[in-house]
């Protein structure tokens, strides 16, 4: 079985759809699937003002129509609702071809952000992109019940995953990353994209002993360099190097209000670092009561009381997401979605035996 999956967000883009996209990739033949991308590297494309690493493809169902029959999907997944995601639905949509798609980003809180147009409208376009969907995967069950409450049809659930062996606490012999030898302890870090939408302003401005650190790039870090000159500003990290920053750190700062899940918050986690962040989507469901944070209107309360978190409880929190069980979600609703019966349903001993080594 081949299955496109359409998706707006790719390389360069450094963040959580294009980390949850290249994991399922991973995991596809384990469950009967070869996966296969339309992205904007098959169109033309422009950079997005103010986001570089952003393009926005030039793609229309006439250009879709033209890969079809060299991409010859048996199932198809849209997972962004951009210009490629919106010209692979309209080509689905006039051929009778059933699709599934993700909602992984809370758009119209995004746009509000950033010019006046009112959150009403940009969800009834979003219900109506989705609606047409045979099922909408969604990450966590408030994000499950809010879409649901605005009209939202036929949810389905897709949790994520962390990799335990990559993210892990340092042993105590480590020497700590260059980047941060000699910063006045704690440190208080945050991760993410520097764009308005994800609230660094909150974190910036918080009063904290110690060195605030964060990691990540964005088209806001000169404003925001300018509003904490003591905060050290590392830019993107990635890989091991990325996983050494984050157990270093003491507290993991996570201020954003919009984000539908929040990978970073399993990879601080799977380090043993406590999580500090608001009682909101993502944080709710990934933190909640298991004592592996604390989720407070008063942020900087928040970040204070987390120093007191054992590190050891962050880390077995952490363990309960696989990517394993993840791509396990993903397919299974990708087939019930199109009718098909999952491979690893009927028996098959090579996919559940891949599934078991995924994990």
């Amino acid at each position: 079985m081949r299955l496109l999956i359409a998706t707006d967000a790719w390389h360069p883009q450094v963040n959580g759809v294009v980390r949850s996209l290249e994991n399922m990739a991973a995991a596809g033949p384990a469950f009967g699937f070869e996966p296969i991308f339309l992205t904007h590297r098959d169109f033309a494309s422009l950079p997005l003002p103010g986001y570089p690493e952003i393009r926005l493809a030039y793609a229309t169902p006439r250009h879709v129509a033209r890969l079809w029959d060299d991409l010859r999907p048996t199932h198809v997944h849209i997972s962004t609702e951009g210009t490629v995601g919106y010209a692979t639905r309209r080509y689905c949509l006039a051929h009778g071809r059933p699709f599934t798609t993700s909602y992984h980003t809370r758009f119209p809180e995004y746009l509000s952000a950033r010019a006046p147009v009112p959150e009403a409208w940009s969800y009834a376009w979003l219900r109506r992109f989705h609606g047409a969907s045979n099922g909408t995967m969604v990450s966590t069950p408030s994000l499950e019940r809010d879409l649901g409450a605005r009209g939202f049809i036929n949810l389905m659930r897709w949790t994520r995953g962390v990799d335990t062996d990559l993210f892990r606490p340092t042993p105590g012999k480590v020497p700590e990353p260059t980047d941060l030898a000699g910063l006045a302890r704690p440190l208080f870090l945050s991760v993410g994209r520097l764009a308005v939408e994800k609230n660094l302003d909150a974190f910036l401005r918080l009063e904290l002993p110690g060195t605030k650190v964060v990691v990540g790039d964005g088209p806001d870090r000169a404003r925001l360099a300018a509003i904490d000159p003591g905060a050290r500003f590392l830019g993107t990290r990635t890989g091991a190097e990325l996983a050494a920053l984050y157990a270093a750190a003491d507290v993991f700062v996570f201020p954003s209000l919009t984000d539908t899940f929040g990978i970073v918050l399993l990879e601080a986690l799977a380090c043993g670092v406590p999580v500090a962040a608001f009682p909101v989507t993502g944080p709710l469901d990934v933190i909640g009561a298991t004592g592996a944070g604390v989720l407070d209107g008063d942020l900087q309360a928040a970040a204070l009381a987390a120093l007191s978190i054992p590190r050891e409880r962050c880390r077995a929190e952490a363990l309960r997401y696989t990517w394993a069980e993840s791509a396990r979600q993903f397919y299974d609703n990708i087939a019930v979605a199109h009718g098909t019966a999952p491979v690893w349903a009927r028996g098959s001993v090579q996919a559940t035996q891949a599934a078991i080594e995924l994990g």
